[in-house]
């Protein structure tokens, strides 16, 4: 069965452990979803890029790739640079991505904005932080 592909896009920082908590994201992705391959690729600051990472999948064997910003927010990244680095137009979330032996659907996900999941993360960092003070 051949895998899919997951790139996992950060903004990038020149503090290591804002890179550190993408790449132990896509390990822990990695880790407990072994159906996909998972890389990681940065706007800026780290490395490798969004580019880098992209040529990085030509050579893997994937069915398909999604390219999954991990920001909260939509922003000029999200809605214009991580687009047009797929050769999106605005507004564009389905394509095609040219791998080194033909073509496979490439798909763009939406950032983390609103999702459900978000209120219980913040739930548990507020429970962490009443845990320093009870």
């Amino acid at each position: 069965m051949t895998k899919q592909g997951i790139l996992l896009c950060g903004h990038g920082s020149k503090k290591q452990y804002n890179k550190e908590l993408i790449v132990n994201t896509a390990t822990r992705i990695s880790e407990t979803h072994p159906q996909y391959i998972v890389k990681c690729g940065f706007m800026e600051f780290n490395e490798p890029t969004i580019p880098q990472a992209l040529d990085e999948f030509r050579s893997e064997e994937i069915s398909a790739l999604a390219v999954v910003p991990l920001f909260l927010a939509r922003g000029v990244h999200i809605d214009e640079d991580i687009p047009a680095l797929l050769g999106f137009e605005f507004g564009q979330k389905i394509g095609v991505f040219k791998t080194n032996t033909g073509e496979i659907p490439l798909s763009y996900a939406d950032p983390i904005g609103e999702h459900p999941v978000l209120a219980d993360v913040m739930v548990a960092s507020a429970e962490d932080a009443f845990k320093l003070i009870t």
